[in-house]
């Protein structure tokens, strides 16, 4: 049977529906996402349902949830959207100056105060209409998920969390303590001590996500009564200035921080593993001249990097 009959006359628009159905899992939602009516998005859920033989989006309460099938296919949705928009935007040769092209860097929010603002200073001065969307850390980058990379131009991440054979060194750091400055229970140096009888903010829920100086810590036989975790660097002076509580920070954000938000910097009382902070990237973007020229600005914004 020829594969356009298999299709049943679906096409991209269908694709673009199904990516933003399975993502904002209400009609209304993914309408006001691809700037669409609502009763263009119900048709095409329809069609859909019929072509899949499945619901895709199920009423619980006062909310919907994705089938397992849709739940299935929805990294491959992301996978085959990313796909598509890479087909129709490459250029045989990638021109900066005359380029609109929108790179996806997924990041916490201390790779992009760090090496994002370096970033996009560059691209102010080199290429005004090419610009960079930092998207956060997800369960699939944190997952190791193969397909998840395709997706995306790459990451910025320490070593030690990601499983990709392509990587580009930006700049490195250590890992300190925030506390209080008023803190009356810590003084100027922490002890092991410390570390296991004082409430502990973090960041993310996820292990995988755990700043690999806490897992050393866990390691070394301490085990932290976590008090509050968010997933965001940043949040963390702003949860630990107005109590007792500690949190890992990186030394850079910390320094530009501390003052400004009541916090102090202590030093890890062990010898922290330290951080190597890298781009990384999926294969297919080796021969990707767009792709080439943002890893060479990378490599000169991390050249100017302190």
């Amino acid at each position: 049977m020829p594969f356009e009959n298999q299709l049943h006359g679906l096409d991209n628009n269908h694709l673009y529906a199904l990516h933003g159905l399975l993502t904002e899992r209400t009609v209304t939602g993914a309408a006001a996402r691809l700037s669409r009516t609502q009763p263009t998005l119900s048709a095409a859920l329809a069609k859909l349902r019929r072509h899949f033989g499945d619901e895709l989006l199920t009423r619980v309460g006062n909310h919907y949830q994705l089938t397992p099938f849709a739940e299935q296919v929805r990294p491959l949705v992301s996978v085959a959207v990313a796909a598509v928009e890479r087909v129709f935007s490459a250029q045989s040769e990638f021109d900066p100056a005359g380029s609109g092209r929108v790179f996806t860097i997924v990041s916490s929010d201390y790779g992009t105060s760090v090496a994002g603002a370096r970033l996009v200073a560059l691209l102010e001065e080199r290429a005004p209409n090419v610009s960079v969307r930092f998207s956060p850390v997800t369960a699939e980058a944190l997952g190791r998920d193969g397909e998840f990379f395709r997706t995306v131009d790459g990451i910025f991440m320490p070593h030690g969390y990601l499983d990709l054979p392509r990587s580009l060194d930006l700049f490195r750091d250590r890992w300190i303590c925030v506390v209080a400055a008023d803190n009356p229970d810590v003084g100027e140096h922490l002890t092991m001590t410390d570390l296991s009888r004082l409430p502990w903010v973090t960041t993310f829920q996820d292990p995988l996500g755990r700043a690999p100086a806490w897992r050393q810590m866990e390691l070394l036989g301490i085990a932290p009564r976590v008090c509050a975790t968010a997933d965001s660097f940043l949040a963390m002076p702003h949860l630990v200035r107005s109590g007792g509580a500690i949190a890992f920070m990186q030394q850079r954000l910390a320094r530009e921080l501390a003052g400004a938000l009541g916090v102090r910097i202590v030093d890890v009382p062990f010898d922290a593993v330290p951080i190597v902070e890298a781009f990384w990237w999926h294969p297919m973007h080796d021969a990707d001249s767009g792709h080439t020229w943002l890893r060479g600005l990378l490599a000169e914004a991390a050249s100017h990097i302190e």
